[in-house]
């Protein structure tokens, strides 16, 4: 599964844009987050879809990423992630 490239990031826009308003979050570079000095989030693509590596408890977790239902319910994880840390 190959990272996000430029065509998959702009079928997230929506998505990227809610995530840059979350607390606690810096965009070091399109689509990719960290969370202080350390990677939080990235996307990558397939013929499966679109999916987001999550970094939950210090180990990267992958979410589904294509519907609206996934983009919410990984919004609700990404928030709940930086609660536990």
């Amino acid at each position: 599964m190959k990272h996000a490239g430029e065509q998959a990031l702009e079928a997230l826009e929506p998505l990227l844009a809610e995530i840059r308003r979350v607390d606690g979050l810096q965009e070091k570079k399109r689509g990719v987050f960290y969370r202080k000095s350390s990677g939080f989030l990235h996307f990558h693509e397939d013929p499966a879809g679109l999916f987001a590596d999550l970094k939950i408890d210090g180990d990267y977790q992958r979410f589904p990423a294509t519907t609206a239902r996934e983009r919410d319910a990984l919004v609700r994880r990404i928030k709940t992630a930086l609660r536990r840390t």
